[in-house]
């Protein structure tokens, strides 16, 4: 039991065993995750301790030599920042402040990141569903400059447009970024891309492919994937329609592909959801498989911490022995570098990736 004489959002001494302090953290009044760890020991954190590990963290991703101008510049746990999240899209920075304790210290915060990298403008998605689990209000707010509607982004040798104030996250998928550049490597022939969203992994496949069907369930999202392909001089068939549904048409018609990709949104939310969402993987899975040409390279990924490694593998290993098909594992991936995992905290590794090859 965790009893507390502290406000929302404080920097607590947390006591352990024996009156010993065992060091602070950030407390929260409201969410399940009372505290989260700042220091060990007796020191105390200051406003120079966030000013260093901001800095850390940038400095961080430039030795990671990033061929992209959009890229996770502070991943909360994963650099010792607990419920903060900085993004970087080129001249701008989108944070996410999810906690009440990140809630107190998101001016802070903004004045470092003005001092150490200069950017243009800064915003606060602080929109993300789990900050009404710490009892805090769900808004957008500029913090700093100005921030476009839409920012143009270099991943390699590819161009698309971010959203800041309504995309997803905080405006693209920037966890992928390695594992898109990888499936380039393997693409080839007739390509399927599966959640398709602003069409990341498309305009890849589409450097490497024949041709690439999308699909992607929101018409607005589909529209600026059909945008980013005509920047960058590539075709893209792009189709509205419920993945579930256009797996099983194209497994009663027959059809084929060489390259398909799967990177479906979290179906477990939290753990009262992991049979439904196992479930749900192991259908377009095993859709896939059964589509696959033999040679043929599955990306397939899950973003459901609920459904670790371990079962995901076994997920895969059911689809493909009901799609009665034989498959290789060619990598294990994860999130992209600049997504770092702390070890201590398993959340911090929350995608698995996979690709894999049809034998037969």
């Amino acid at each position: 039991m965790i009893r507390a004489v502290a406000e929302p959002g404080d920097v607590v001494g947390v006591i352990g065993p024996r009156a010993r302090l065992l060091g602070h953290a950030l407390y929260s009044s409201h969410s399940q995750i009372t505290l989260r760890m700042l220091t060990r020991g007796e020191s105390r954190p200051e406003a120079a301790l966030w000013r260093d590990r901001l800095s850390a963290a940038w400095r961080f991703r430039e030795g990671l030599e990033i061929q992209a101008t959009a890229y996770r510049l502070v991943h909360a746990e994963g650099d010792l920042l607990p419920s903060i999240v900085v993004d970087r899209y080129g001249e701008y920075l989108v944070a996410q402040f999810l906690s009440q304790g990140a809630e107190r210290l998101q001016g802070l915060v903004c004045e470092s990141l003005v001092d150490l990298l200069h950017p243009v403008g800064i915003l606060a998605r602080n929109d993300a569903r789990v900050r009404g689990l710490e009892g805090l209000e769900q808004r957008v707010d500029l913090l700093y400059g100005d921030v476009p509607q839409e920012i143009l982004v270099r991943e390699g040798d590819l161009e698309y447009g971010v959203r800041p104030w309504t995309g997803q996250k905080t405006g693209a998928f920037l966890d992928q970024r390695e594992n898109r550049a990888a499936v380039r490597g393997y693409a080839r022939g007739r390509a399927l891309d599966c959640f398709a969203y602003h069409g990341a992994f498309a305009l890849q496949l589409a450097r490497a492919t024949d041709r690439v069907i999308a699909i992607e369930s929101s018409p607005e999202a589909a529209e600026i994937l059909q945008s980013n392909a005509a920047r960058n001089g590539v075709v893209i068939d792009v189709r509205v329609a419920n993945v579930f549904d256009v797996l099983r048409a194209f497994d009663r018609a027959g059809e084929r592909f060489d390259t398909i990709v799967l990177d479906p949104p979290a179906f477990a939310k939290n753990r009262a959801s992991v049979p439904k969402a196992e479930a749900g993987y192991k259908e377009i899975n095993l859709r896939a498989l059964r589509l696959l040409a033999p040679g043929g390279v599955l990306l397939t990924c899950t973003c459901s911490h609920h459904v670790g490694d371990a079962r995901f593998e076994e997920i895969l290993i059911d689809a493909a022995r009901d799609a009665r098909v034989s498959v290789t594992l060619v990598e294990k991936r994860m999130q992209s570098r600049d997504h770092p995992v702390l070890l201590t905290v398993p959340e911090t590794r929350y995608l698995t990736c996979l690709i894999l090859r049809r034998l037969a």
